[in-house]
């Protein structure tokens, strides 16, 4: 189906969208949603967004704000109301009570409890069309559906760069690659996903905190170090803070029965020790995220990790997403790194081909956003 350039639906649908994102990092693991009505006569009269967990989904935000002027109007939502009891009651009997006329919805509810709320205002006798065609609707919950379809959380690979494609320069080298504008980025969206991912050889090399700073955190994120050895120092900044910001530290489970009295110490230093069976020495990835997903709610992992761990997820099909930073400089060294390692099999014949999505600007640095489709992201054997 076309649609016409000028398509005002398709416009408030985008807007919806922008007042959706406003929950990012408050309401999921549900889904982020924004919501506008619009009276009889097409004036935008109530504007609404999923908030937080627990509180008043969109539309009931965006029907209360109308108040009488929803009669014979029309309510635009990025995601098909939902139709069951949950903390909140179905959006499809606000929106009957409300007196619209109308409805159009982006995305379709994948939720198995709260599926059919288009079926549901259709025999009520409105007039309902879904418009799957604006992409930035698609967008909004690929983090959302992606959980329910797979059981494992969203994976965003991040990495900050030179423009000849180094990690590091070498070592002792302690200066940041990107900007002080990307490294508030980054924390900014620390503050809004569930786990922050990396490896023992980060810890050991970088001794790093993996916590929200200079702003606002909506959500203080488990830091989760990918260990098989369990080499953790318990001098490490990650294993002193563990109760102040959680920490799960993953290791070989034959490890963990012989080193008892470490995983002890680190017990009651507050971490969370989780042992699983390694293959190789190396540690199931695809296990432990659908165990990140299944045991501790986690909807959205940033991996912030060195080229072997970024290689292993990239290799098994495990990375939804890549945010790069791409600074302004020529490292010029033969000794830097490269981001990612052993991703493929090798050469440009077996390269994974990732979608660029978005392009933005922090200081001098550019922020490349990727998209990695889905036949490479569900591929791959079960590592």
């Amino acid at each position: 189906m076309t649609h016409r350039r000028d398509d005002r639906d398709a416009d408030l649908l985008r807007l919806a969208v922008r007042l959706a994102l406003r929950g990012h990092g408050l309401v999921e693991p549900n889904p982020m949603v924004g919501a506008i009505v619009l009276d009889a006569s097409g004036r935008v009269v109530g504007l609404g967004h999923h908030r937080r967990i627990g509180g008043p989904h969109a539309e009931v935000e965006a029907i209360a704000a109308a108040g009488e002027r929803t009669r014979g109007g029309t309510i635009l939502v990025t995601l098909e109301p939902c139709n069951h009891q949950g903390r909140t009651g179905p959006c499809t009997e606000a929106i009957l009570a409300s007196g619209v006329a109308r409805v159009i919805y982006g995305s379709s509810d994948p939720h198995p409890q709260a599926q059919g709320g288009a079926a549901r205002l259709r025999k009520a006798g409105l007039d309902v069309q879904q418009r799957a065609d604006v992409p930035e609707v698609r967008l909004l919950n690929r983090a959302f559906i992606h959980r329910l379809r797979s059981g494992r959380p969203w994976v965003v690979a991040k990495w900050a760069q030179t423009l000849d494609g180094k990690i590091t320069v070498g070592a002792g080298d302690g200066r940041w690659i990107s900007s002080l504008p990307s490294r508030r980025l980054v924390h900014r969206e620390r503050g809004c996903c569930d786990v922050i991912l990396t490896g023992i050889g980060t810890v050991l090399a970088d001794d790093p905190l993996l916590n929200v700073r200079g702003v606002k955190a909506r959500r203080h994120p488990m830091r989760v170090v990918v260990d098989p050895r369990l080499q953790i120092p318990l001098e490490s900044q990650l294993v002193r803070t563990a109760r102040e910001q959680p920490l799960l530290v993953a290791c070989d489970a034959e490890v963990l029965e012989r080193d008892e009295d470490l995983a002890e110490q680190l017990r009651a230093a507050g971490a969370t020790v989780l042992g699983l069976a390694s293959t190789g020495g190396e540690l199931p990835l695809r296990e432990l995220l659908e165990r990140l997903a299944g045991e501790f709610g986690a909807s959205r992992v940033l991996v912030e990790a060195g080229a072997r761990m970024l290689g292993r997820l990239f290799r098994h099909g495990l990375v939804n997403e890549a945010w790069v930073f791409v600074a302004p400089r020529v490292a010029g060294r033969e000794t830097g790194l490269a981001a990612v390692a052993g991703a493929t099999e090798g050469g440009l014949g077996h390269s994974l081909t990732l979608s660029l999505e978005s392009i933005r600007r922090r200081g001098g640095d550019l922020v490349l956003g990727y998209g990695v489709p889905a036949s490479d992201a569900s591929s791959g054997d079960n590592p």
